[in-house]
């Protein structure tokens, strides 16, 4: 049977012992690795493999002894409770074997656990979990995370104290890094917060949080917003040798200068503009950016959005021979300038 991704998630929190099996697939090796370790956990408790109640069996070794899953799910267990046998790296090849051993199922035999890469609807394997009563199917996605996904993670990881401008700086993370940086961060969080009963600040979650290209692309645009012409120098050059472009920088720039322009120019000033973000924006960055949108007022960051078009279209102009990443490093040296004029 084919799980839809809502009820899926309620199935790798609760999956039924009663079903012969489950097969999960999708391009994302990552985000099918957490979801097996999701529902493993949840069907066999914490210490299966100390307990030998957990088989694992690449795929690839089933094409030179089909038998070798039946064996593992029909075997007797030493220590009682349920088992499992989770057979990685799946392909159609050892379609045969899995299609068996799931046919030949019956109650108090192992669970199997199949993982595979990305599967068209025409694959055998994937056709044979869906078709079969007795077992479900899952597709995993490069969707961002639900909010009660998140939710899960942060429980499983005991943090609670967790107020509303947290939780959405948590939700917007969790949808621009990949799917185990976070569960690495929200590791590192539990381990932060350990012994400490407070609420969980936005400065906590920034002090745990991944830096990445676009954090570094926000400190350039900071000092950029600010007036720091003598720190632009340096911090593109970082960006540079992380693999930043100068087109990408340009871009980069250009939305946070008309998210600037967005709280100044509104009618009810920048501290009502603010707060029509979306995505809204909290914690100190909100702060930081207001404080920029007031310093700069809307005419002074229409010129800047005149700068940084100009340079854009130099960048893409088929006659240009000046180095890329030299005229951006001038448009924003020519920025930081005008921040601090009057």
């Amino acid at each position: 049977m084919k799980l839809s991704p809502r009820e899926a998630e309620g199935y790798f929190t609760r999956p039924d012992a009663n079903k012969a099996g489950l097969l999960i697939y999708g391009a994302d090796a990552m985000r099918v690795a957490l979801k097996r370790q999701q529902v493993l956990k949840a069907l066999l408790g914490p210490n299966a493999e100390e307990e030998m109640r957990l088989t694992r069996i690449p795929g690839a070794d089933l094409r030179g002894e089909p038998a070798l899953l039946l064996d593992a799910v029909k075997a007797v267990g030493f220590f009682p409770g349920p088992r499992a046998v989770f057979v990685e790296d799946t392909t159609d090849a050892s379609a045969p074997a899995i299609i068996a051993a799931f046919e030949d199922w019956a109650p108090g035999d192992a669970q199997i656990i199949v993982t595979a890469g990305q599967l068209k609807p025409s694959s055998k394997i994937r056709k044979a979990f869906e078709a079969h009563p007795s077992v479900y199917a899952v597709g995993i996605y490069d969707d961002p995370p639900s909010r009660a996904e998140v939710e899960r993670i942060l429980a499983q990881a005991e943090l609670r104290n967790i107020p509303r401008d947290s939780m959405s700086a948590l939700a917007e993370l969790a949808t621009g890094i990949s799917p185990g940086d976070f569960t690495q961060t929200i590791d590192k969080l539990s381990l932060y917060k350990r012994g400490d009963s407070s609420e969980l600040t936005i400065e906590d979650i920034e002090a745990c949080a991944p830096r990445s290209t676009e954090a570094a692309l926000d400190d350039v645009l900071n000092v950029v917003a600010e007036g720091r012409a003598g720190e632009i120098g340096p911090l593109i050059r970082r960006l540079q040798s992380q693999g930043t472009n100068a087109v990408s920088l340009c871009i980069g720039a250009t939305r946070h200068f008309r998210t600037l322009y967005a709280c100044a120019s509104h009618p009810g000033g920048a501290a009502q503009g603010i707060g029509k973000l979306r995505p809204p924006v909290y914690g100190k960055r909100r702060d930081r950016i207001l404080r920029q949108a007031q310093g700069w007022g809307a005419p002074k960051l229409q010129t800047a959005l005149t700068v940084l078009t100009d340079t854009d279209l130099s960048l893409r102009s088929a006659g240009q021979t000046a180095p890329a990443m030299a005229l951006v490093e001038r448009a924003m040296i020519r920025l930081a300038m005008l921040a601090r004029s009057r």
